[in-house]
């Protein structure tokens, strides 16, 4: 749970993650929930690379910086790490980054909430990476949205190619039900603690 410090390092602790051991942090955008226990991983480890959209706030940075990290602004797409991307920051009211990982079955997309819309986040994606979707998760934002809108998302993951989904956070109740009828044992039920293995 990324909102709170304690929970954060608790679960890390729990998964054996040592926060020593961490040298990358990506956030994906400003909400609280998203970066509240940083600060609380910041005075474990503080000598860690930090990605974040360039929007986020000068005393956020400045905060982080105060702590030893290093920042990177993010605005467009790039390289983290080998394999490792950011669909750079996208959206217009809350802007957001989002995770490529870019696997021999194709890529994994990691997600906050999707704010700018999962759909364009998966196109750019793949725009960016010109290759297959293998795997799409996350926080979706579909929250409150009809049974017909989100028929409508799931009819375009399957037509953008996405193989597997995992919903959750943000994406709402309807939404997973309706994205594990659709990809059944394609649907991976994801949350806190989950360890996901890709072969």
């Amino acid at each position: 749970r990324g909102g709170n410090g304690k929970i954060l390092l608790s679960n890390m602790n729990r998964l054996k993650l040592d926060p020593q051991q961490v040298e990358v942090v990506v956030l994906s955008h400003i909400h609280n929930d998203h970066v509240g226990g940083l600060e609380a991983f910041l005075e474990q480890n503080s000598n860690v690379t930090i990605y974040l959209p360039h929007s986020f706030p000068d005393a956020f940075k400045n905060k982080v910086r105060k702590y030893g990290a290093k920042v990177i602004n993010v605005n467009k797409p790039l390289r983290i790490l080998q394999n490792v991307y950011s669909t750079g920051e996208l959206g217009t009211e809350i802007k957001e980054e989002s995770l490529i990982i870019n696997t021999e079955k194709g890529l994994i997309i990691i997600t906050g909430c999707a704010h700018p819309g999962i759909i364009e986040i998966v196109r750019k994606a793949k725009e960016i990476m010109k290759t297959n979707v293998y795997l799409v998760m996350g926080g979706f934002h579909l929250k409150g949205m009809s049974q017909r809108e989100i028929d409508g998302i799931v009819e375009e993951f399957k037509k953008q190619g996405v193989e597997k989904v995992g919903a959750c956070h943000c994406s709402g109740d309807l939404a997973r039900k309706i994205f594990e009828k659709a990809y059944h044992e394609d649907f991976i039920r994801v949350g806190v603690g989950k360890i996901i293995e890709i072969d």
